[in-house]
C-alpha cells in the first residue's frame, strides 16, 4: 500500500476541507480519494474523519495522523528533492571495474584530470582480469577487451582493441621469422589460459581477409597479460598481443611485428553498464570523457 501518498491526500483533505477539493488537487477522481482514505483508515484501525453535511472534522486520532504525518511527508518530499537534484550532478562514487594492465596503464593516468573537474565525485578502480558480475557487485561501469557474452549488458565501444603476432629479435635471431601461419606449429608460442581454457588455437586472417586457425603450443602459459609479455620479452617465444600491450616495445625495437601480412582479428575495448535507462551523470560522463580520450588511441601503430 502506498501508505505515504494516501497520509498526504488525507493532509490535503483537512486542507481543502474536502474529499472532492483535495481530489482535484492531486488529480485524482473523487471515488478513488473516498476509496484510499477508508483503505488508510482500516489499516490504522481508526477513523480519522467526522463527515458530516457541510464539513470533514479530524478525530483525534486524524489530528494526531496530521501533527505527525505532514513531517513525515515534508521529510520525504525533501528526500526526493535532493535524489533528484544528486542525479542530475556528476557527483557520488562512481565504481569501476577493468583489467589489470589496461586500467593502470590507460585508465588509472586518466582519473586525476576527470575528478579535479568534477569535485563531489569519488572514483572506486577495481583492477581484475576476472569477469565479474556488475549488477552483484554493485559496480557502475566496466572497462572489458575482447568477446562480450552478457547480453544483459549495455555496452559502448570506447575503442578498436587490434591485435598481433610479435617476438623479440632474440628469440626470431635463434629459431627465425615464420613466413606462413602454418609454421608457427613449430615455433615456441606463449599462450593464454582464461575462461575458455587453453588459447591454443590462434585465428588470423590471409591477405584476402580469410580466416586461418592454426593450432600452437609452446612451454609456457599465463591467465596474465604482464606474465606473457615479459616472456615473449625473455625470449621464450611468440605471443599474440594487444597493440596497446605492447606498442611501446615494438616501438622501441624490444619486440618486433611476427607475420604482418596475417594479421590477427581485432576485437574492442568496451564500457559495459547494466542498463540502458536511468543511467547516473557520473556514468555518463566517465563513459564520454573516456571515448574522448580514447578517440585517437595512444597504443595506434600507424
Amino acid at each position: 500500500m502506498d501508505r505515504v501518498g494516501d497520509i498526504a491526500l488525507f493532509l490535503q483533505v483537512l486542507e481543502q476541507g474536502s474529499i472532492s477539493a483535495a481530489a482535484r488537487r492531486l488529480d485524482l477522481s473523487v471515488a478513488v480519494a473516498s476509496q484510499r482514505l477508508k483503505r488508510l483508515e482500516r489499516e490504522l484501525g481508526v477513523r480519522l474523519l467526522h463527515r458530516t453535511t457541510r464539513r470533514l472534522h479530524p478525530t483525534p486520532e486524524g489530528l494526531a495522523l496530521a501533527q505527525e504525518g505532514r513531517v513525515l511527508v515534508e521529510e520525504l518530499e525533501l528526500l526526493g528533492s535532493r535524489l533528484r537534484q544528486q542525479g542530475g550532478e556528476v557527483a557520488g562514487t562512481l565504481r569501476v571495474t577493468a583489467s589489470a594492465s589496461f586500467g593502470r596503464q590507460y585508465i588509472s593516468p586518466l582519473l586525476p584530470e576527470f575528478l579535479a573537474a568534477h569535485p563531489g565525485l569519488r572514483v572506486s578502480l577495481d583492477l581484475d582480469d576476472r569477469v565479474t558480475d556488475l549488477i552483484g557487485a554493485g559496480y557502475d561501469l566496466a572497462i572489458r577487451i575482447g568477446r562480450l557474452d552478457d547480453s544483459s549488458l549495455v555496452s559502448r565501444q570506447l575503442a578498436v582493441n587490434d591485435r598481433l603476432l610479435c617476438a623479440s629479435p632474440d628469440y626470431l635471431h635463434r629459431r627465425g621469422m615464420p613466413a606462413t601461419p602454418a609454421e608457427l606449429a613449430r615455433h615456441d608460442c606463449v599462450l593464454l589460459t582464461g575462461r575458455d581454457g587453453l588459447q591454443d588455437v590462434w585465428r588470423l586472417l590471409d591477405p584476402a581477409g580469410r580466416a586461418v586457425d592454426v593450432r600452437v603450443q609452446g612451454r609456457f602459459e599465463s591467465n596474465y597479460g604482464e606474465a606473457l609479455r615479459d616472456a615473449a620479452l625473455a625470449g621464450l617465444g611468440i605471443a599474440m598481443h594487444s597493440a596497446w600491450h605492447v606498442h611501446r616495445d615494438l616501438r622501441e625495437g624490444r619486440l618486433r611485428v611476427v607475420l604482418p601480412d596475417h594479421p590477427v582479428p581485432a576485437s574492442g575495448i568496451h564500457a559495459v553498464m547494466p542498463g540502458r535507462t536511468l543511467v547516473p551523470p557520473r556514468v555518463r560522463a566517465f563513459v564520454d570523457y573516456l571515448a574522448e580520450r580514447f578517440a585517437d588511441p595512444p597504443w595506434r601503430l600507424a
